[in-house]
C-alpha cells in the first residue's frame, strides 16, 4: 500500500477560520491572492487524500449544514387545523391575569362563539384577534369560555369535566387531542345542540379554514369520529331561569360541582337533601364530600320522580335539578 500524498493549498483570501483570522491581522500586508512568505508549518490548509491499492483515492467530503425542519402540517381538508402552542394572551400590555376557570354560563359561552362567526375571524396557528385569542381551533374555545390564555388540544381537557354523548349540552366541547403528532387531526369545537331527533347530526361552532364558522356536523367530527371525548366547562354556572327566585339560582354551584373525581361541600349537600326527601336508598353510608354512584342513582331517582326521562334523568344535578332539590 503507497503511502498517503498530502497536497499543500492556500485558503482563499476571505477565509473566516481563526487561523487565517490570525494570520491576516499580524500580516497586514499580505497580497490578496495568498501568503507568500510563509512556510507550510506556519498554519497552512492541509488536504489529505489516502491512496489506497491501484492508486484509487478516497475523495474528501465537506458535510453540508442542515436547514431546521419545520412542523408537519396536515394535508387533509377536515379537519385541516393545526394550531400553535399554548400560550398568554396577546395584545396591550397590562392585561390581568384571569382565574383559571372564571365562571360563565352557556349563553355567554354561544354569544362569544357567534361573534367571531359574524366576525368571520380568519383561521391561523399565529395570529392574534384583538380579543388577544389565537385565530385556531383551541384558541377559538379559550375565547367562548373565557380563558386567561391561549390553551391548546393537550391542556384543554384541565379546565372540562368529562361527560358522555347522552349528557352533551350548548356549550361543551368535543375535543380530540392526538399526543402522536398533535398538528395531525388533533382539533376541538364548541357543541351547540343537537341539528337532528335521532342526534346524528349537532350544530358545531370553531375555528377552521377559512375562518369561524357555525355548521350542521356529523358526530363526533367528520373523521377521527371515534377519538373525539366530550367535556363540560369547570367554570360553568346556572343561568337564572325566567320566574326563578335569584337566590335559587345562585345557590347552584355549577355542573362541576358532581361527577368523577369532585370533592366539595356541595356533593354533601346534595346527598343530605336528597335523604331529607326520601332518595337516599342507595347510600350505604352517610352522604359526604366525595361524589360516588350512590349519589348519582340517588338524584337519578330523584330526577325520575319529576317526570324526566332520557338525559334530563341521568343523575348528574343541574340547575332545575338543584332548585326542585331545595325548593
Amino acid at each position: 500500500m503507497a503511502a498517503p500524498a498530502f497536497e499543500e493549498f492556500e485558503p482563499a483570501s476571505d477565509c473566516d477560520c481563526p487561523g487565517c483570522v490570525h494570520r491576516r491581522r499580524v500580516t497586514p500586508n499580505s497580497p490578496p491572492g495568498g501568503f507568500a512568505g510563509h512556510g507550510a508549518g506556519y498554519g497552512a490548509l492541509v488536504l489529505a487524500a489516502a491512496v489506497l491499492g491501484a492508486g484509487q483515492a478516497v475523495p474528501a467530503v465537506a458535510a453540508a449544514a442542515h436547514a431546521p425542519q419545520r412542523p408537519g402540517v396536515p394535508t387533509g381538508d377536515e379537519p385541516g387545523t393545526p394550531q400553535g402552542p399554548k400560550a398568554p394572551l396577546h395584545g396591550p400590555g397590562g392585561v390581568p391575569a384571569k382565574a383559571e376557570a372564571p365562571p360563565t354560563t352557556r349563553t355567554e359561552i354561544i354569544d362569544r362563539a357567534k361573534k367571531w362567526v359574524a366576525a368571520q375571524v380568519p383561521y391561523s396557528m399565529s395570529a392574534y384577534w384583538s380579543d388577544g385569542y389565537r385565530q385556531d381551533c383551541s384558541g377559538f374555545v379559550s375565547m367562548a369560555w373565557n380563558l386567561g390564555g391561549n390553551e391548546w388540544t393537550g391542556s384543554l381537557d384541565r379546565y372540562g369535566v368529562r361527560i358522555s354523548k347522552g349528557q352533551l349540552k350548548t356549550g361543551d366541547i368535543l375535543l380530540f387531542h392526538n399526543p402522536a403528532d398533535p398538528h395531525k387531526g388533533s382539533h376541538v369545537v364548541i357543541f351547540g345542540g343537537w341539528a337532528d331527533s335521532a342526534q346524528t347530526y349537532y350544530v358545531a361552532y370553531e375555528e377552521a379554514r377559512p375562518h369561524a364558522r357555525k355548521k350542521a356536523t356529523p358526530y363526533a367530527y367528520w373523521r377521527d369520529s371515534d377519538r373525539y371525548l366530550a367535556y363540560r366547562y369547570k367554570g360553568l354556572q346556572a343561568a337564572a331561569a325566567p320566574g326563578t327566585p335569584a337566590s335559587a339560582a345562585s345557590s347552584y354551584p355549577g355542573a362541576a360541582a358532581f361527577g368523577p373525581g369532585a370533592v366539595n361541600e356541595y356533593v354533601t349537600r346534595l346527598g343530605r337533601q336528597l335523604v331529607k326527601k326520601g332518595f337516599g336508598k342507595h347510600y350505604t353510608s352517610g352522604p359526604g364530600p366525595r361524589w360516588g354512584e350512590a349519589d348519582r342513582r340517588n338524584a337519578e331517582a330523584f330526577q325520575r320522580s319529576q317526570g324526566w326521562r332520557g338525559g334530563a334523568a341521568d343523575g348528574y344535578p343541574g340547575p332545575e335539578t338543584w332548585r326542585r332539590l331545595f325548593s
